[in-house]
């Protein structure tokens, strides 16, 4: 039953009339993901500062280590979010050169 189901989705995919994504697509995509990356990074870069200005001041440890390990995995999820961003758009440009130099058949 699923196979007949999986070979159903199949076939009405391949019906569709799905234009392929072309280099426009591509050099686009590219550059919005870099403008995201120069953005987030300059966002990243003003958290950092923030919480190396803004030190934990509880007297308590536990609290303090607590803190500091919340604004570790904030720096880190914030830079984490920048470099994504820059992957994707290095791997969409690789691919936008990749689109002229394979032939379509």
């Amino acid at each position: 039953m699923n196979n007949e189901k999986s070979s159903n989705i199949n076939d009405v995919i391949k019906n569709q009339n799905i234009p392929e994504k072309g280099p426009l697509s591509f050099i686009t995509g590219s550059l919005t993901s870099f403008l995201l990356c120069l953005f987030f990074y300059f966002i990243s870069n003003k958290i950092a500062i923030y919480f190396a200005i803004h030190k934990p001041s509880n007297t308590s440890e536990i609290v303090q280590s607590i803190s500091s390990s919340i604004n570790t995995l904030i720096i880190g999820l914030s830079f984490l979010l920048t470099f994504s961003f820059a992957f994707i758009g290095l791997g969409l440009f690789i691919v936008f050169i990749r689109s002229f130099l394979v032939k379509k058949k």
